[in-house]
């Protein structure tokens, strides 16, 4: 992989690791901060359904951050853009539209068929 691309990935991958950081920030703060209190019930399970989303969210971006970190290291290392399993290059198009991707186009294809053959 050319060296202009291998920086594009660690600065694309970087700002959007800082992005998902501050995000989770701004959750850990907005749960901790005093909330009105609701007489209505409905309100009270209104605010709780809310909430139970942004931690799922959070929870999801929290992987994602894992994610990038790994990706990250793999740049350092000299490895990004290079399947795990079949040891070829992961196209540049496959790399920008999942820049955390560890697997070829068809790597992952063999993968998922395997998936849905064991009903996973």
């Amino acid at each position: 992989m050319k060296k202009n691309d291998i920086e594009y990935f660690k600065d694309f991958l970087t700002n959007r690791l800082e992005e998902l950081l501050s995000h989770a920030d701004n959750t850990v703060s907005g749960m901790t901060t005093p909330k009105e209190n609701f007489p209505d019930p409905a309100d009270r399970a209104s605010l709780e359904s809310d909430r139970n989303f942004m931690l799922r969210i959070r929870d999801r971006e929290n992987k994602l951050i894992k994610k990038i970190k790994k990706a990250l290291a793999r740049i350092d290392d000299g490895t990004f853009g290079i399947c795990e399993k079949c040891g070829d290059n992961i196209s540049a198009s496959r790399l920008k539209a999942r820049p955390v991707t560890t697997l070829c186009i068809a790597c992952k294809t063999k993968e998922e068929a395997f998936e849905k053959a064991l009903g996973l």
